[in-house]
């Protein structure tokens, strides 16, 4: 409002110049007010370089305003998101171990695992005296019941984490949709992804667990077979 008062101030001076008579000299005011002269040229030129200073402060005033809507925009993207299920899906994942950890009789371990073959599913295991084909026998029938209950219980510890996740996941998709900048966005959406990704680790140890017991059960089959087929021999030859 300002800028446009001085500006029609400006325009009415300018054309209060242009109506004189042509070739008239405007001579300074002789005219005096308490002692003061007035010249119309100069108080013209005045105003006109108020108006454009004035200008000059209201762009400024913009710039600033801008400068400052860019700093509270910066400010939020480098806001930390404020919620984090590290610690309960680094709980989980343990949980899980846990029970991988706890297997029964036939461990998650190569070394373990080839030293119980050797020692009962096969070679001498299979045609030693009958004593020991007995207890190797009952040692792999155990070995296969310890297994189904290991992979059940990973099973249940699984479908246990499941009320956890889905809890966390309510919490980070409220998180993300009130997210107020980037950083909070991008943070939300990488502990989806270590949600997801602790899902998929239970799903692995699900399927080991029951995969290891479907292998120690195909195995003791095929130990019984092999054992089956020398007490067959033995007993031929006993004949």
């Amino acid at each position: 409002m300002k800028t446009s008062f001085y500006r029609h101030a400006v325009l009415v001076g300018l054309l209060g110049l242009t109506l004189l008579p042509a070739g008239s000299v405007v001579a300074p005011a002789t005219a005096q007010i308490g002692g003061i002269v007035h010249d119309p040229r100069n108080y013209a030129q005045n105003i006109l370089t108020a108006a454009r200073t004035l200008e000059q402060i209201n762009n400024q005033i913009k710039q600033l305003q801008n400068q400052s809507t860019s700093l509270v925009n910066e400010a939020r993207n480098l806001t930390s998101l404020p919620v984090s299920t590290l610690q309960e899906l680094q709980g989980q994942v343990d949980r899980t171990r846990e029970l991988l950890g706890e297997a029964q009789r036939v461990a998650f371990d190569v070394g373990d695992i080839q030293k119980i073959f050797d020692s009962r599913y096969k070679g001498a295991a299979l045609s030693g005296p009958q004593a020991a084909m007995v207890a190797n026998a009952e040692a792999r029938w155990n070995d296969s019941v310890g297994a189904f209950q290991d992979a059940m219980k990973v099973q249940a510890g699984v479908v246990t984490n499941m009320g956890a996740t889905r809890q966390s996941i309510g919490t980070l998709v409220t998180a993300s949709q009130s997210a107020t900048g980037a950083l909070q966005a991008a943070q939300a959406g990488n502990q989806l992804l270590a949600l997801q990704s602790q899902q998929l680790g239970d799903l692995a140890a699900a399927l080991a667990a029951q995969g290891r017991a479907e292998m120690l059960g195909a195995a003791r089959d095929a130990a019984a077979e092999a054992e089956g087929r020398e007490r067959f021999r033995r007993f031929r030859k006993g004949n």
